[in-house]
């Protein structure tokens, strides 16, 4: 199978840069664009193996959320779930994007949701990949942060694969070398406060105000989203459809690969 990758770029947004990938049939494709939103330590390059598939479909874009990979980082930035969907915002626009399927995994998902509410314009449909619905007075995410923080701390210092299996025993030897590879570039301060508003952010307030086509994509094995929190967002917004990759864990593509793209069922317009 021929690649999708065209090539990675940067732009300046919301007073950053903003460092992508984006991965299409063709360099001049018509598609309708697809931006994605990685997790909590997930820079663009991690959701290659994802996106080289998405771009058999369509525009897509994979974004270096701030203070991860190559996008702007460090201690004088701003790392706010706020300031971060309004990055979201100010890259689709800095593009001239328009028509645009926005996607986000995990933490990902919180800021597409958030730039949602926040006056995104432009944006065709909503995809909301396991997020946490972790709040305050709500139970807490089920991952602990010396996880990210550990792993992280070791990337730093140098780490092969054999390091990061600790952490994801289930992961192949490619997706642990990649980690091992890009983690480091994870600002420790940004994944931090990242995690802190899992639990100090409630993001149910912004499902009434969503007005295009939702999917609310579970992990079967992840423990993030319940059923009664499917019934809460169904409540919220009536109009969200729901899938479940019933085999997968949180980190829905590493863990079943075809699961995840069944899981999308025909709501991007046709199976994938």
């Amino acid at each position: 199978m021929n690649s999708t990758y065209l090539y990675g770029a940067n732009v300046h947004a919301n007073g950053i840069r903003q460092h992508y990938l984006r991965f299409a049939d063709s360099a001049e494709t018509s598609r309708q664009p697809l931006v994605l939103i990685p997790g909590i330590t997930s820079p663009a390059i991690t959701w290659r193996f994802v996106a080289e598939r998405l771009g058999q479909h369509f525009d897509t874009y994979v974004l270096d959320v701030r203070g991860r990979g190559l996008s702007s980082t460090g201690p004088e930035l701003d790392y706010d779930t706020d300031t971060c969907a309004d990055d979201v915002i100010a890259f689709i626009d800095a593009l001239g994007l328009s028509n645009v399927i926005l996607a986000g995994h995990s933490m990902g998902a919180r800021f597409a949701l958030r730039a949602m509410s926040r006056g995104a314009t432009g944006i065709d449909k909503l995809v909301l990949i396991d997020p946490p619905v972790s709040g305050p007075g709500r139970r807490e995410y089920p991952s602990k942060l010396p996880w990210y923080v550990d792993s992280i701390r070791d990337c730093t210092r140098g780490a092969d694969i054999e390091t990061m299996r600790h952490y994801c025993p289930t992961w192949s030897d490619e997706q642990l070398r990649l980690r091992a590879e890009w983690l480091h570039t994870c600002f420790e301060p940004a994944i931090v406060q990242a995690f802190e508003e899992f639990h100090s952010v409630d993001i149910h307030q912004d499902f009434p105000a969503i007005k295009v086509p939702t999917l609310l994509m579970c992990a079967g094995k992840g423990g993030v989203i319940q059923d009664e929190d499917r019934a809460e967002i169904r409540a919220l917004l009536p109009t969200v459809r729901i899938s479940t990759a019933e085999q997968a864990g949180h980190m829905i593509p590493w863990d079943d690969f075809d699961g995840f793209f069944a899981a999308f069922e025909d709501f991007l317009g046709s199976e994938l």
